[in-house]
């Protein structure tokens, strides 16, 4: 499946940028937005025809305020900018990565459509629900195609954020408190990311959003700990401890966010894009979670 025209990737140095950009090859020219210039580096590229995959944004970060002015300069701003001037061009498509968390922060009855109406719930997940609809808007006015896929937490080597967390504590000999946890919880590999976004690049027809996950495995937060404990050749060791307990201890410390991002369920329904791409998730959780262990071991023996 090859892009038609020039291709360009802001976010390529990223965990799933670097995916999508070794799937890419050398074929891409990358648009740096971290910089106080980013304004004149989108005006000096030349848009013509071409596919963009716009990865950058501003993440959340452990101890970090929920700055609502923050996200909205970086990644509702930034992307309004990125497609006037792409279409003011002339692009042909842009396809960007946001979040499950558009969505909302768990599933109850059901997993998660692209139908569902958006209910985000923190300044990160705001930011993307309103850089979606302003890239909706410029390409109402403009012949730019845009294609949104929303993923949930994507895991493989190097992943950071909440996975590498729980690696760390899952790297403990501590009986840890997950054993009743039968929540389920969507995940997506980087690699099975990146050609999910290569697919909505390629497509001659795709739809204008898409759900990632890979739907033949939704592991509880239990399973992915043992896993990741047997993976780094520690005992499963993990004690019963009912979730709403859990949930109180973690809301009487004030981290009743976090525990429940370990506790519910968020379930993804990837089925349109199967469907309508042809698109599959290829890496089950047990081998990418073998990779990561493997990548987290080297990493603390450096």
């Amino acid at each position: 499946m090859e892009i038609e025209g020039p291709i360009i990737v802001t976010g390529s140095s990223g965990f799933v940028g670097r995916a999508l950009a070794a799937r890419l090859g050398a074929s891409f020219e990358a648009l740096h937005f971290a910089a106080g210039d980013w304004r004149r580096r989108v005006e000096s590229i030349d848009f013509r025809s071409a596919t963009i995959f716009h990865l950058a944004a501003r993440v959340h970060r452990r101890g970090e305020r929920d700055d609502d002015a923050a996200y909205r300069a970086d990644n509702v701003e930034k992307t309004r900018v990125l497609a006037e001037t792409a279409a003011r061009q002339g692009a042909r498509r842009l396809v960007f990565l946001s979040s499950i968390k558009v969505n909302g922060e768990e599933t109850r009855e059901r997993p998660f459509r692209r139908d569902d109406p958006p209910r985000p719930g923190d300044a990160y997940a705001r930011s993307k629900r309103d850089a979606e609809r302003a890239l909706a808007e410029v390409a109402e006015r403009a012949p730019l195609e845009r294609v949104v896929v929303r993923s949930p937490l994507v895991y493989g080597p190097g992943a950071g954020g909440n996975l590498r967390a729980l690696m760390r504590l899952a790297d403990t000999l501590w009986p840890l408190p997950f054993g009743a946890i039968e929540n389920r919880r969507s995940f997506v590999h980087v690699d099975d990311l990146a050609r999910l976004l290569v697919a909505c690049g390629a497509h001659a027809r795709p739809a204008p959003l898409y759900l990632a996950a890979n739907m033949a495995s939704v592991p509880s937060t239990g399973r992915i700990v043992s896993l990741m404990r047997a993976a780094l050749g520690r005992p499963a060791r993990l004690v019963r401890i009912p979730t709403a307990v859990l949930e109180t201890m973690g809301s009487l410390g004030g981290q009743g966010a976090r525990v429940k991002r370990l506790t519910r369920s968020l379930e993804v329904d990837a089925s349109d894009a199967q469907r309508e791409l042809g698109w599959n998730a290829a890496v089950d959780i047990e081998e990418s979670i073998e990779q990561m262990a493997a990548a987290y071991g080297l990493e603390k023996a450096r």
